[in-house]
């Protein structure tokens, strides 16, 4: 690395670091209820909503009705995204004419959108015609990212609420995350991106003369369009990934210059870090949330610097050259290191380079981050919701360290809570390990395999924890279009999803009944080094280590293969 990389790395960090504390004091405005500046634009927008849709903007939910509608809101979108597909060939704005798509595919993309995944097994500008795309899941991209608002919401309710049993309304949460806070954003990333030559049309796709001459005759490629732009906006900044095209921001049309690459990182990381600001401003624990984001950094600054290292260090299998295979050349090592470490820190899952082709200690780190369970930083509101689960655990144990009855925020943690935290921490953890298993030992999981040994294992463990994480980024070299993958990475990102959300609702619920008590001197601070250290160290062995024997048989088997030059 030169001293230009470790100033791209210096001014990234830079730019995330910044606008957060404002981002996160304006959206604890919005979600507060309190007058902002888009209110005299965006108000009457929002009332119009509550009448047209029957919501009333009076009346709060319990736990257990906020998870009710949560649950339902997200299976009708289930059901819609799923029909456009299976019908988009009688639909409108198909201008390439485009077939049905088959049932388990369509199924599986529409669990993929409704659950913040964005899993692809198919390429976007072949399969989907840009009502698909803009209807289905461009609309999925708001409301997933909106979901993951509303439960972060929830759950911030009930562990700062003084003994009400309500967490606020989800009808209400949603329509204010997608409008104050998505809509706002992806249309200023939008034009940004516009500028930066990303596409935004509605035309057919077009026909190019290329140089290559067959038979005397001039060969032509068609070429890709659609209204591109408007959703890597909204895939970006709501930490869902999914590429209009279908390697994603590898593709020119998606992502052309260093300027737009630069802003697409800054958008994937920009709303999580954002959201732990505006849990300090609505919690009144502005330490206790740096505390929780300097936690958060250290374990991306530890997997950023290891992957730069590694993905900088010549390849035997090159003789010697750096690892410029699967690299977009006007992007470089610098940036395509950043990007796997970060869209796998949140659980984004764009990529601006081929996965499949990094060093195996830099795919390690791509595959680490997520099983961690994507709390790093995590998805918009996701990422908070579930370190939170681990916050719970580690002062859990730091009340067992000291003999006292835990607190968090004054109140007690007690057996529910944290019998439901490990919950959410474990279920991730199961759906990966088994359905891995169940992979390699079977021709139905082998049988779409394009590598062997070590490498191969790799692609198919990153395919469960992408899916488990739902980050929804891959290793390319395992094809993901068969009916068993279609079936058992929907059944992972729907039950990982879920299976977490409903947990931290249940938390929320038992919380916010509980009254608040002062601190004490045998009270344990939750904004000091030892809570920071405690926690990272917390989330390595619990969220990490019941991995590491997987982690032994792919990619650490395949790094210490590596100087032999040997090849999968």
């Amino acid at each position: 690395m030169n001293s230009y990389d470790y100033l791209q790395v210096a001014l990234y960090i830079a730019a995330l670091i910044i606008p957060a504390p404002f981002l996160g004091r304006y959206m604890a405005r919005v979600f507060s209820g309190e007058r902002t500046w888009l209110h005299p634009v965006l108000a009457p927008v929002e009332n119009i909503t509550y009448r047209l849709s029957g919501v009333k903007a009076d009346r709060e939910m319990n736990w257990k009705e906020y998870a009710f509608a949560l649950m339902v809101f997200n299976l009708m979108g289930l059901i819609v995204v799923t029909a456009l597909q299976l019908w988009q060939s009688h639909l409108p704005l198909n201008t390439q004419k485009l077939p049905d798509v088959p049932l388990l595919l369509a199924l599986n993309t529409a669990v993929s959108f409704i659950t913040n995944t964005n899993w692809q097994a198919y390429s976007g500008e072949s399969t989907l015609s840009y009502f698909s795309q803009m209807l289905g899941l461009g609309v999925q991209n708001f409301v997933s990212a909106a979901t993951g608002f509303a439960a972060l919401l929830a759950l911030i309710r009930g562990l700062v609420g003084r003994g009400a049993q309500t967490l606020g309304n989800f009808w209400i949460d949603l329509t204010r995350a997608t409008l104050y806070v998505l809509l706002p954003l992806s249309i200023l990333f939008a034009v940004l991106f516009t500028s930066q030559g990303v596409v935004q049309t509605f035309n057919s796709y077009a026909d190019a003369t290329t140089l290559e001459v067959q038979k005397d005759a001039v060969q032509t490629q068609q070429i890709p369009l659609g209204p591109a732009a408007s959703q890597i906006a909204i895939k970006q900044l709501g930490t869902n990934g999914g590429g209009f095209f279908g390697v994603n921001s590898a593709h020119p049309f998606e992502n052309p210059t260093p300027f737009s690459n630069f802003l697409e990182m800054l958008a994937l990381l920009l709303l999580p870090i954002a959201c732990v600001a505006m849990f300090g401003e609505m919690a009144r624990k502005k330490k206790h949330a740096y505390a929780i984001l300097t936690a958060m950094f250290v374990l991306f600054f530890v997997g950023l610097a290891t992957a730069l290292y590694f993905e900088h260090q010549p390849n035997p299998v090159m003789d010697g050259l750096k690892n410029f295979e699967g690299k977009e050349l006007r992007f470089g090592i610098t940036n395509s290191a950043l990007w796997a470490t970060a869209t796998t820190a949140v659980s984004n899952g764009a990529v601006n380079s081929m996965h499949d082709s990094l060093q195996p200690i830099t795919g390690m780190i791509a595959t680490f981050n997520m099983m961690l369970g994507e709390i790093i930083f995590g998805g918009v509101g996701s990422g908070l919701y579930g370190i939170l689960a681990h916050v719970i655990v580690t002062v859990f144990l730091a009340g067992l360290m000291v003999g006292r009855t835990p607190e968090y925020l004054g109140k007690k943690i007690e057996a529910r809570e944290v019998k439901l935290a490990m919950l959410a921490i474990i279920v991730p953890s199961v759906l990966i390990l088994v359905f891995t298993a169940i992979a390699v030992v079977t021709e139905m999981g082998l049988s779409s395999l394009n590598n062997k040994g070590p490498h191969g294992f790799s692609e198919i463990l990153y395919a469960f924890v992408s899916a488990s994480g739902n980050n929804g980024s891959a290793f390319a070299g395992l094809n993901g279009n068969t009916n068993f993958y279609n079936a058992a990475i929907a059944t992972c990102m729907f039950v990982a999803r879920f299976a977490v959300i409903i947990p931290m609702l249940a938390i929320a619920g038992g919380m916010a009944v509980k009254k608040i008590t002062p601190p004490s001197t045998g009270t344990f601070r939750t904004d000091t080094t030892v809570f920071i250290v405690l926690l990272v160290g917390e989330i390595v062995i619990v969220g990490g280590l019941t991995f590491f024997p997987a982690l032994v048989l792919g990619p650490l088997a395949e790094h210490f293969l590596l100087p032999s030059a040997k090849l999968f």
